[in-house]
């Protein structure tokens, strides 16, 4: 047995240190072969720094063997030396035998990048040398999966599957073909490709793609069986606890759906999702003290969420509770952009406040927002006419019975403002 058959078997019973001492031995006595089949088995297994030296120690042997520029540029790219790695693969000529494997490694690298039309690149013109190289394939069906291209992705996945290959590098192309018609919208098909997927073959990543689709598909109890069973078996996929609420909210359960959030926030304390899901749980069981310690919670994590600001600003405001509103949204009106909703808020707020001048400013500003919502154009009026502003009275009056053309009070209203010329 040479010695780097030797270390791999102390790596693999946890000899750390005996497997440091036979790499040396290794590095000095096995053959060139041996030593490159070793560099292999180390990358694979992590120990980067170990494989580099051992294919630099080749390279200086045989400094016009590509395949070796190609694994040192692969491992510099794995450790965010970027320069090296191009270093490496520029020494690789297109008539080289290892060029193929250096277009796919520089691929890699572009996208680390984030270069990613230059990536694309290099993936089509592996294509082109080698439109049959099953490797090329998914290395393009990954990268159109990756950029949520996924019918070219599924164009890929579909011609390996076509070929026979269910399985490449450890991936299941079935399960990627299925999530990419699912990113296309297409649920049936993509749950008839699960559906092919054998049960025992079924990964943690697979069971909560397919729950997913499920609930897309607005099948609540699958969604419902299949979650809980990844729950069940890996309760840290922390992922699956929002999916799982929502299924089970749509299923009509809300309490177990509100349970399955406060599960999973204690399973992910900086989930803003979670605790805004587990807020909107919270205020449908009518649990509002619990509603405002998870929105506020969620805000600690992400101030700038709007979604979850909105949130807490209308449970003031149903709670009448306009100070407090008030000093919630007062970091925020300089904002652009704003949801229309905090406009509004803002304005019941301080015409609650008596702060009138911020509200009409606040009453305008949300106007255009909502010339459709009877219930703002409502208050508007109402406001309007309280400070005296004609113009903004008329206009909310006129927008407001556009929606409630037969309300008689406001019908009068109107009629009395144009019998006195306005």
């Amino acid at each position: 047995m040479s010695y780097s058959e030797q270390a791999l078997q102390k790596i693999e019973d946890g000899d750390i240190k005996e497997a440091n001492r036979l790499y040396a031995w290794a590095l000095r006595k096995d053959d060139d072969d041996t030593l490159n089949s070793f560099a292999e088995e180390l990358y694979g297994l992590g120990f980067d720094n170990k494989a580099k030296r051992i294919y630099e120690k080749l390279l200086e042997k045989y400094p016009d063997e590509d395949s070796l520029q190609v694994n040192l540029a692969d491992i510099e790219i794995g450790q965010g030396h970027t320069d090296e790695a191009l270093q490496h693969l520029a020494t690789v000529k297109p008539d080289s035998d290892a060029y193929l494997q250096s277009l796919l490694v520089a691929a890699d690298l572009y996208q680390t990048e984030e270069l990613y039309e230059v990536s694309e690149q290099k993936l089509l013109e592996a294509e082109r040398i080698a439109p049959d190289e099953q490797v090329v394939l998914f290395a393009l069906g990954e990268f159109y999966n990756m950029m949520q291209n996924y019918k070219k992705a599924a164009d890929y996945y579909l011609t390996l599957i076509k070929r026979g290959i269910l399985t490449l590098s450890s991936v299941d192309l079935v399960a990627r073909l299925a999530t990419a018609y699912a990113g296309m919208g297409k649920f049936e098909t993509s749950m008839a490709y699960f559906e092919q997927i054998k049960t025992v073959n079924k990964t943690p990543d697979i069971l909560f793609q397919q729950g997913f689709v499920y609930l897309q598909l607005k099948d609540y109890t699958n969604a419902i069986d299949l979650l809980t069973q990844l729950r069940e078996t890996n309760p840290d996929y922390v992922s699956l606890y929002s999916i799982l609420a929502t299924a089970q909210e749509k299923n009509g359960d809300i309490e177990a759906a509100y349970k399955t959030a406060q599960e999973g926030i204690g399973f992910d304390e900086f989930n803003e999702d979670l605790f805004s899901q587990a807020a909107e749980l919270a205020n449908q069981l009518q649990k509002y003290d619990d509603v405002e310690s998870y929105l506020k919670k969620a805000l600690k994590i992400n101030p700038e969420q709007m979604r979850t600001v909105v949130q807490l600003s209308n449970l003031y405001i149903s709670q009448q509770r306009y100070q407090d509103n008030y000093d919630l949204l007062q970091p925020y009106i300089e904002e652009n952009d704003l949801d229309p909703q905090i406009y509004w808020n803002i304005a019941v707020s301080d015409e609650k406040l008596e702060h009138f001048p911020e509200a009409k400013e606040a009453y305008q500003n949300a106007f255009p927002f909502f010339t459709n919502n009877a219930d703002f154009l409502h208050a508007a009026v109402y406001f309007f006419r309280q400070i005296g502003n004609t113009d903004w009275a008329i206009k909310s009056l006129k927008a407001y019975l556009n929606l409630v053309p037969d309300d008689s009070e406001f019908s009068l209203m109107l009629e009395d403002y144009e019998t006195n010329g306005f």
